[in-house]
């Protein structure tokens, strides 16, 4: 595989080996943290991940449309979610695929139907809680507004507003002194409203005649939106030695960033692949995954039907296809916290630079089983890479992914990995800035198979 097609390659030493030992390339992180400020919402995370695709010589294929047989890659995008694969040339109809899965969305605050309110002087925007974010962490921080306004003749743009234009403002202890002792407490309708200025006029309309303003709308051309609210502060590195990085949407834009570059690394390389390698990045993770665009909806299974179909196959070649394929369902996972350790089980401590984690729960909140875990070592012992394992404390319950989803409705085998990070949910997450390489060049060995 050419340098200039793949990640640059960690050195190979033995699994579990110390960090001195391996040679890191930052470029793979400054990448990511480009890519985290470029993808402010979910469309503009698959938007940018094609983008990136569309270098490497994918083309886009639309549902809609009659699909061919042909080798290369392609890809399709359904409003916040992508689905890309790569045939190589003289791939059969029961050819396996290889998957990595990810997802695009991140917990924040969403704009309401009725956007339009205030008191009291100040205007603000109604926003609804999507996900589980920590809500503390979206206080007295400038906010930006983005995502997707769909328009009266059935098209749809993007728009992204990245300036302080919204602000949670945090009621001053002076007012409250039982915050010192009883800590904070926030009702999610009434203290999480922004504020974006002053006046009593507050007029129904007023925000989206903004924005339509902005993007050079003709007023009233805008009949529906998706909007959503992100920090404006971007990513960096942080600490002395710049050993880690700071900042949104990594859960699980670092996930979806890796595996674009794994499946671009793999599809303009000169290794000849026995699998079709694929990526999904779905959206509505954080609240379910059931839509149309989530890992419990028909996306990826009617997608990858259809290219076992474009090249001829029958539905014994799909079944023999989806029995020897296999996903890597990739999410961030918990490094061990410093001042919370005992939140962690006792005897699983990952730790942040330490490589990706393989997620494990003996009750189905995680795919991986024995066997998964053999697949993901061998993938790393080629790549070169350490690995750990999470388990939860049994006093706790476990948070789950899109890998039990896809193993049930697929019938496809499924792994829990991901990087590990801190502060998970908050609207600024931290990981160390070595771990994104390690972790895209364990995907890109698990592809090559």
């Amino acid at each position: 595989m050419s340098s200039s097609s793949r990640p640059s390659p960690a050195a190979t030493p033995a699994r579990g080996a110390s960090r001195a030992s391996l040679t890191f390339d930052r470029a793979h992180t400054d990448d990511l943290m480009s890519f985290l400020a470029a993808s402010p919402s979910p469309y503009h995370a698959v938007a940018n991940t094609a983008e990136r695709l569309e270098k490497a010589g994918f083309r886009q294929v639309a549902e809609t449309d009659a699909w061919d047989g042909t080798s290369g890659g392609k890809y399709v995008l359904r409003g916040g979610a992508i689905v890309a694969w790569y045939v190589p040339e003289g791939a059969d109809p029961h050819t396996p695929f290889r998957i990595l899965g990810a997802h695009t969305d991140s917990p924040n605050l969403r704009v309401k139907p009725r956007p339009d309110s205030g008191a009291h002087g100040w205007r603000q925007v109604a926003v609804e809680i999507y996900g589980g974010p920590l809500l503390n962490s979206w206080l007295d921080r400038d906010l930006g507004l983005a995502g997707r306004l769909s328009l009266r003749d059935g098209s749809t743009r993007l728009v992204n507003i990245d300036r302080p234009l919204l602000r949670v403002p945090q009621l001053a202890v002076h007012l409250d002194r039982s915050v010192s002792t009883e800590g904070l407490k926030l009702d999610k309708q009434r203290h999480l409203q922004p504020i974006w200025g002053l006046g009593d006029d507050v007029r129904d309309g007023d925000l989206i005649a903004f924005l339509e303003e902005e993007l050079g709308l003709a007023a009233g051309e805008v009949a529906g939106w998706d909007l959503m609210t992100h920090s404006v502060e971007p990513p960096s590195y942080l600490g002395r030695d710049k050993e880690l990085v700071a900042g949104p949407r990594m859960d699980n834009l670092l996930s979806v960033h890796a595996a674009a570059a794994a499946l671009a690394a793999v599809a303009t390389s000169d290794v000849a692949l026995s699998y079709i390698p694929v990526l999904v990045a779905f959206d509505h993770e954080e609240n379910g995954s059931q839509s149309d665009t989530g890992a419990d909806g028909p996306l990826l299974g009617s997608v990858l039907e259809r290219s076992v179909f474009a090249r001829g196959g029958s539905f014994e070649d799909r079944a023999r296809a989806f029995a020897g394929s296999i996903c890597l369902s990739s999410d961030t996972g918990h490094a061990v916290h410093p001042n919370y350790a005992e939140r962690h089980d006792p005897t699983h401590h990952p730790r942040a630079g330490g490589g990706p984690i393989l997620k494990v729960n003996v009750n189905n909140r995680y795919a991986t089983d024995g066997s998964g875990r053999a697949i993901f070592a061998a993938a790393c012992d080629k790549a070169g890479v350490p690995f750990q394992s999470f388990v939860s404390n049994n006093s706790m319950p476990c948070g789950t992914t899109i890998g039990p989803i896809t193993a049930a409705r697929h019938g496809i085998k499924t792994v829990d990995i991901g990087a590990a990070i801190i502060s998970m949910h908050s609207a600024r997450e931290l990981c160390a800035a070595d771990d994104p390489f390690l972790l895209v060049n364990a995907l890109v060995a698990f592809l090559e198979g």
